[in-house]
């Protein structure tokens, strides 16, 4: 499971800091994001990146079971 860690507005929308989630890709981690908190991080996502051990990733980058994913809102 790879953390995720929701920075800025993301947190607030989440409704929380950091969780684990069970994911291999970034995509993957984006879908079961948007399940689990859904309304205003749903309407915030579109907007944020998304980097994986401190570099940017798209939907298709593989995600390991150590791997610290931040959610940051793009300005």
């Amino acid at each position: 499971m790879a953390l995720v860690r929701y920075t800025a507005a993301a947190a607030e929308a989440a409704g929380i800091a950091a969780e684990q989630v069970p994911a291999s890709t970034v995509g993957e981690l984006r879908a079961q994001v948007l399940t689990r908190h859904g309304g205003e991080l749903a309407q915030l996502i579109g907007r944020c990146s998304f980097v994986v051990d401190g570099v940017a990733s798209d939907d298709g980058a593989a995600l390991g079971p150590s791997d610290v994913v931040d959610v940051v809102p793009d300005l």
